[in-house]
């Protein structure tokens, strides 16, 4: 069986040639790169079935790199490397068409888990989903929530919203009517939300937007799989 070929695009040379060798070690080919422009000539001359992106480079960021790979329908899939962990900069880049984003410092072992991830998703889906639309207010009754603001309000009046909540209900809302897994929203929320505290935080969430919490209009629950949020 081939080799994966992964490449590795960052301009700290140490850590590239720490993560070549990591890679090598655990039988993938890999080609590094140390900026956007040694990256497009990588994939122009070479065939690559992942890529390794630090998001903060000189010249070109890791989020621009993405977003023009997208609009010219390059499919390689992307895991973003990135110094910035908070829910914002982690949806920035899956808006972008991040297929995963890891947050520096990081284990080498997740590295790792994380690439074999994609790697085995991208040959059961080999053709990827268009992002959905991203809309800027989501009506939910007589409730508005802004997703640029990150506000919640009922006739123009804020309605109060903890930090996990709010990171949350800004998932939903920039996937709005999408199922959602717990992993998924654990991913995408990060801080000190994870797998186990989803559920908790969907039903503290659903007291602030449902009329009727027991029974759902809004946050709805997937069986078998996690949540969605409906507009009205």
């Amino acid at each position: 069986m081939d080799k994966a070929h992964v490449l590795v695009v960052d301009d700290d040379q140490r850590l590239r040639e720490l993560l070549r060798n990591f890679l090598s070690r655990n039988s993938f080919r890999v080609t590094v790169a140390g900026d956007a422009v040694e990256a497009r000539d990588r994939l122009t001359s070479m065939d690559f079935d992942l890529m390794v992106l630090d998001v903060m480079m000189p010249g070109e960021s890791g989020l621009d790199l993405t977003t023009a790979l997208r609009q010219q329908k390059k499919p390689i899939p992307i895991l973003m490397l990135t110094a910035m962990g908070e829910p914002k900069d982690r949806i920035a880049g899956f808006e972008r068409g991040a297929d995963d984003y890891l947050p520096k410092p990081f284990e080498p072992r997740e590295l790792l888990l994380r690439i074999n991830s994609i790697l085995r998703r991208a040959t059961a889906q080999p053709a990827p989903l268009p992002a959905p639309p991203v809309v800027a207010v989501v009506r939910l009754g007589e409730l508005r929530f802004d997703t640029k603001r990150g506000e919640l309000t009922r006739a123009d009046k804020r309605v109060k919203l903890t930090d996990a909540e709010r990171s949350l209900l800004s998932v939903f809302a920039l996937n709005l009517g999408q199922d959602m897994s717990r992993e998924t929203l654990a991913r995408l929320v990060g801080g000190e939300v994870n797998v186990r505290t989803i559920d908790v935080q969907v039903t503290r969430l659903r007291r602030k937007i449902e009329d009727d919490p027991k029974f759902p209009r809004y946050l709805q629950t997937v069986r078998g799989t996690g949540y969605r949020l409906v507009g009205s």
